[in-house]
């Protein structure tokens, strides 16, 4: 099946589908930091480097599915928390209203968990109304990608819809790895000794990683990082992977940061050289990027935000197939009844999108 990518990034997301079996036949990013590493991992994919505010629905290809994470800094916990009143959050609509007009099978939408908060109650009911009413039976749900086989917590919402005429409620896959999580020492242990820091003022030394983009931020650290502790041990699986290296968790190297008071932690006296951050590949490493997969930056920090913004390749390797599986089975396990395909048009989304926007006070 044929699928298209909107807010790709370096491909996380599409990584997983075509693992999968999916076709990647075009993506979408406007990032231009991103492009050499995405057009660099997906070769077969067509790369439009355009704002899909300004992609009309027609020059999008016919396919089967439709992917991606809208931006979620104005939904974050961590962020402004404008939601739909900030012009990131406005993209959901845009995802919207390409899909309504192209109206494939299925789609695939990933945003944080922030957009459960109180403050956002409106408009997430009114993005999962405007997913029904363009045609779509949809599923929503937050996953913690710690429970599939991803070395992290890391929770995020998806909201996963087939077109109507299919007949299919998508049904998410049962956790895999409640019992026994993969943890830091399966994920990055035999890159123990071979990581490198960044060059003076962060540039990328990858002319020196053995492995690629083995190399870590240097620099000092925040009071807010400060504040509470930062080290996961071996055992464990990861803090959440950012998408900021002066926020990346620290190496289990390290013993946990020790409690002074409220809101404030150090780093244990005697062991101060082993507190060092993650290294982008290790980063990599807990999102499932294989290590064929490099990323091209001349700034480290480009490299944690890559990384960071992306689905785990593993978690998206699952939905892929549990939608693939779902699909396949209408014909084998169950009788069609064909329904028209109705649902409002692209036009008709922008057009609620304004009338939501007029009765917001930003």
């Amino acid at each position: 099946m044929k699928v298209v990518s909107f807010f790709a990034g370096a491909g996380g997301l599409d990584l997983g589908f075509e693992q999968a079996g999916f076709d990647v036949v075009w993506a979408n990013e406007y990032d231009r930091d991103i492009w050499s590493t995405y057009i660099d991992n997906h070769p077969n994919t067509v790369l439009d480097k355009r704002s899909i505010v300004d992609i009309p629905s027609a020059e999008v290809p016919d396919c089967d599915g439709i992917i991606g994470g809208p931006p979620c800094q104005s939904w974050s916990e961590a962020g402004a928390k404008k939601g739909i009143a900030d012009k990131r959050g406005q993209l959901f609509y845009e995802f919207i209203r390409i899909l309504a007009d192209k109206k494939p099978k299925f789609f695939l939408a990933e945003n944080v968990s922030g957009m459960l908060l109180t403050t956002h109650k409106e408009a997430l009911n009114n993005i999962k109304q405007m997913f029904q009413d363009v045609g779509y039976t949809l599923s929503f749900q937050m996953l913690n990608v710690a429970d599939y086989g991803v070395p992290q917590d890391r929770k995020r919402v998806f909201f996963i819809g087939f077109r109507n005429d299919l007949n299919i409620e998508f049904a998410f896959p049962k956790p895999t790895h409640i019992g026994k999580k993969v943890t830091l020492k399966d994920a990055i242990g035999d890159l123990d000794n071979s990581v490198v820091p960044a060059k003076p003022g962060n540039l990328s030394n990858l002319e020196d990683c053995i492995v690629p983009n083995h190399e870590y931020m240097i620099g000092g650290f925040s009071s807010i990082y400060m504040s509470r502790n930062r080290v996961r041990s071996w055992d464990e699986v990861s803090f959440t992977i950012q998408a900021g290296g002066r926020h990346a968790p620290l190496h289990p190297q390290a013993p946990k940061m020790e409690f002074v008071k409220q809101d404030v932690r150090i780093f244990v006296k005697g062991k101060e050289e082993l507190y060092r951050r993650l290294s982008v590949r290790e980063c990599a490493r807990i999102q499932t990027f294989p290590d064929t997969f490099v990323f091209d930056y001349k700034y480290v920090a480009a490299g944690y935000k890559m990384i960071g913004n992306a689905v785990p390749v593993q978690m998206a390797k699952i939905l892929a197939e549990s939608i693939e599986r779902q699909i396949k089975n209408i014909s084998i396990n169950r009788p069609r009844v064909t329904k028209r395909v109705i649902g409002l048009n692209g036009d008709a989304v922008k057009n609620k999108l304004n009338i939501i926007l007029d009765g917001i006070t930003v």
